[in-house]
């Protein structure tokens, strides 16, 4: 089996940094495209931040500048780098990625959710 395993979110102050990081484990042959996305509370799941295998870094518009992807393949870890925060930021943040794995034919992951509050 494969899981994806999220950390780091909490409660921020506007204007604060959070680093968020999500390591797939289990049977993994290979790990393809890793991210990042938010549900806000009401609101539906939205893309925040891609990093293909072999592709371009791609962001929504709302964290350009202030939110950075990277990651780990050796650690298959991916990280999201969260400056000058928001309250609009303040959503439930899961890590999605394309495993291919040895055992099973899944190839979409998703975390388990860690929330992140921004407020004063």
């Amino acid at each position: 089996q494969v899981q994806l395993v999220e950390s780091g979110g909490g409660l921020v102050q506007p204007g604060g940094s959070l680093t968020l990081s999500c390591t797939a484990s289990g049977s993994i042959f290979h790990v393809y495209d890793m991210g990042w996305y938010r549900q806000p509370p009401g609101k539906q799941r939205e893309s925040v931040a891609r990093m293909p295998w072999g592709g371009e870094t791609t962001y929504a518009d709302s964290v350009k500048g202030r939110f950075t992807i990277s990651r780990d393949n050796g650690k298959n870890t991916v990280y999201l780098q969260m400056n000058s925060l928001k309250p609009e930021d303040t959503a439930v943040y899961y890590c999605n990625a394309d495993i291919d794995s040895y055992s099973s034919h899944q190839r979409d992951y998703w975390g388990q959710g860690t929330q992140v509050i921004v407020s004063s």
